[in-house]
């Protein structure tokens, strides 16, 4: 319960420390070209198969109960509302919040962050709210980038795989889907990116002495962020079911 409460602090923390002065502009910039760089090229690689199973497996479910010609509109909601947020976040934290951990976990075994807090620098605000806010940054960037490549896997699998029709799965997009749909599916990404960005800072800040409380604080970081992930996602998509009806509902 101690270490939930003193995360949930440091959400908290970072949250107040964003709209703080001065802000570490460079540093956040830096940041989220990094995290970027090393998470899109493997984001489009994992949403292709995302997108594939999704198509296969609703091709065939709508196809037994003849409703076929939603199949394209089915396909593009679980991708866009489920798929895409938590594909995105699955390598965020992977890659970049990996090395976000490390590079924190480092500068507290050699007693970095001890010396800008004696010297009145708040680690907060100059370490943890740029990687934060970079991880969110390139949360929302990257969901549109796998929602595209994992309904492009999709309408390729559905209509040279399965035989589809492509204008019917094209015209199917507006039957179910909606534009919250997509706002949802973003929503989520910043919401999950915060958690990566929070939870590596987290294990990053209180890691153990030696190279291997780095490694263990890394391999924690990243079960942890996908352990929320998937509970928070549950909650967010009971809520948004609860309070967005469904097209034609």
């Amino acid at each position: 319960m101690d270490e939930i409460g003193n995360l949930f602090a440091l959400g908290l923390d970072t949250i107040r420390a964003t709209f703080r002065r001065p802000f570490a502009t460079r540093e956040a910039l830096d940041q989220f070209w990094f995290v970027v760089s090393v998470s899109w090229v493997p984001a489009m690689l994992v949403a292709i198969p995302f997108g594939a199973v999704i198509a296969l497996q609703l091709g065939t479910l709508t196809i037994q109960v003849g409703a076929q010609s939603f199949t394209g509109a089915a396909s593009v909601l679980a991708v866009v509302q489920q798929a895409a947020p938590i594909v995105t976040t699955l390598v965020i934290a992977g890659a970049g919040g990996a090395a976000i951990c490390a590079d924190l976990g480092a500068r507290t075994i050699r007693d970095e962050i001890d010396a800008m807090k004696v010297t009145g620098v708040s680690p907060i605000q100059r370490l943890v709210v740029p990687r934060v806010l970079a991880c969110m940054g390139a949360a929302v960037l990257l969901n549109g980038l796998v929602s595209v490549v994992g309904v492009l896997g999709g309408y390729f699998f559905n209509v040279v795989v399965q035989g589809g029709t492509p204008g019917a799965y094209l015209a199917s997009f507006t039957a179910l889907a909606q534009i919250s749909d997509l706002w949802v599916g973003e929503l989520k990404a910043v919401i999950f990116g915060f958690i990566a960005g929070v939870v590596a800072a987290y294990r990053g800040l209180n890691t153990r002495p030696g190279p291997k409380g780095v490694g263990d604080s890394v391999n924690q970081s990243v079960v942890i962020t996908f352990l929320l992930l998937f509970f928070v996602n549950f909650v967010l998509t009971t809520l948004y079911l609860q309070l967005v009806p469904g097209k034609g509902a």
